[in-house]
């Protein structure tokens, strides 16, 4: 058992592995298969197949920076899809806050503690810690 796990191991070596891509093309394979069960079709079952090889190939590639890059635009389309600004993720310096009165973003510095927000727009104060 340990011989395998070594053999994996030395396989997996300098491989990308597992990103937020990865899991979002492994869990939306495994939705469609789900589906292909109630509705059937060979269309499900196909697009449920590239995207479980698609995802594996990411997964055994070992061209980081372009697989990076990849999992740079899915997340950047994911955030304006759901509405969150990119800054947010890729601002170290400060925190980004939503009101809960009017749903202003209200960006604070990061690393004060527990502080009280003032928002701009409502001028409703909400306690968050940064």
């Amino acid at each position: 058992m340990n011989r395998f796990r070594d053999k994996l191991e030395n396989f997996m070596q300098g491989r990308y592995g597992m990103d937020q891509l990865g899991r979002f093309l492994l869990f939306a394979a495994l939705a469609l298969i789900i589906l292909s069960f109630f509705f059937g079709g060979m269309i499900l079952d196909t697009i449920a197949l590239a995207l479980l090889v698609w995802g594996y190939i990411r997964m055994f590639s070992r061209n980081h920076t372009k697989r990076w890059e990849e999992n740079e635009k899915f997340l950047s389309l994911k955030d304006r899809i759901l509405g969150r600004g990119g800054r947010s993720r890729k601002d170290s310096t400060h925190c980004y806050f939503q009101c809960p009165a009017c749903g202003q973003k209200v960006r604070v510095p990061r690393g004060k503690g527990k502080i009280s927000i003032h928002c701009p727009r409502c001028h409703t104060e909400f306690i968050r810690r940064t």
